[in-house]
């Protein structure tokens, strides 16, 4: 299958400093979902507000670049299919934190959620956390 150029991604807390892509837990691998369909991308993020999550952001990214942040980071992607006969649906198990966090400097410091099929974040250190939220901004 060939990857479409424009994919749509989930963003929380779009245009902060303390933005993250959402990413599924599948083992002890993180994978983002790209969808070919920005309604499937905002169908999804419904279902994410309807398990208590914060509501996403729908963003539009180039594929290429996705692939890249994956290959850096050592995540894995899944491209969803526009019109795909499989509803994807969130897991039912979320994680309470993510794997990156807020900056000490910032006053709004929340727990936010992350999509994960696990109970417990992988240990990665802050500096690492920091590399690759630097990288996602990048693409954004």
């Amino acid at each position: 299958m060939i990857t479409p150029m424009r994919v749509f991604v989930l963003i929380f807390n779009a245009g902060t400093e303390n933005e993250g892509i959402h990413t599924v837990k599948v083992g002890d691998r993180n994978k983002i979902l790209m969808f070919e369909s920005e309604d499937d991308a905002t169908r999804f993020a419904l279902m994410l507000e309807a398990q208590d999550f914060l509501t996403p952001s729908v963003e539009t990214i180039d594929a290429e670049e996705i692939k890249e942040f994956c290959a850096s980071a050592g995540y894995d992607w899944e491209l969803v299919p526009e019109n795909s006969n499989s509803v994807i649906t969130p897991p039912e198990i979320n994680l309470e934190e993510t794997d990156w966090k807020p900056n000490a400097d910032d006053t709004d410091e929340q727990t936010f959620r992350s999509t994960q099929t696990e109970e417990a974040a992988p240990d990665i250190s802050d500096s690492e956390l920091d590399s690759i939220r630097r990288r996602l901004e990048g693409l954004l």
